[in-house]
């Protein structure tokens, strides 16, 4: 079966809109698709989600050696945050905003005593290696990105460039638009299907 987007050079564009959690099997499948080591364009306008979904795609990005782009195009904050520095290249605008926090734990469940403690003894490691994980991503020091998560603060596109952490695409400037052209003009293995 032959789709539209067989014919098209380039990298594959995907969508990271919205709450992780809701389109995380979407965007798995998406990656998925792809040959192992790819190219790929992610734009990003995400609150965030679940930390899990979030670890799933930046695994998920590193494990298959994706050449992803992750480009801001409105919000990248939370646990979003995580599969964005899992691109090898990190792109924002001017209206870009991130926002860094620790993590929030939230239960809609009834849960016993022993069971709260055991996830409060968890959560607390999962919110420390998560980020001393992101720093490393971020190729960043631990101790400035802990300003900016406690008590959490919104980091604007210039700052991320000022800190070295994204390149800077100008809207006004359509020359510009040509840096997030990838270096190859198509993915391998991405011809029609016969």
């Amino acid at each position: 079966m032959r789709n539209d987007s067989d014919d098209r050079e380039g990298p594959l564009e995907i969508a990271l809109v919205g709450d992780l959690s809701d389109s995380e099997g979407e965007l798995t499948g998406k990656l998925l698709e792809l040959p192992f080591g790819s190219e790929c364009l992610i734009y990003f306008d995400s609150p965030g989600g679940n930390p899990y979904s979030a670890m799933s795609m930046m695994s998920l990005l590193m494990l298959r050696q994706m050449k992803a782009t992750g480009i801001v195009t409105g919000e990248c904050s939370s646990a979003a945050l995580w599969p964005f520095a899992a691109c090898q290249r990190r792109m924002v605008t001017a209206h870009s905003i991130l926002l860094f926090h620790p993590m929030k734990w939230q239960s809609e469940e009834n849960v016993g005593l022993a069971e709260a403690a055991e996830w409060a003894r968890h959560f607390a490691h999962l919110e420390r290696d998560m980020d001393v994980l992101l720093a490393k991503l971020l190729n960043y020091p631990e101790d400035k990105l802990a300003v900016w998560m406690s008590p959490g603060r919104f980091v604007s596109g210039q700052e991320m460039v000022d800190a070295g952490l994204a390149e800077m695409i100008d809207l006004l400037d359509p020359s510009t638009y040509a840096s997030i052209q990838p270096k190859t003009a198509k993915v391998a293995g991405r011809g029609k299907k016969r």
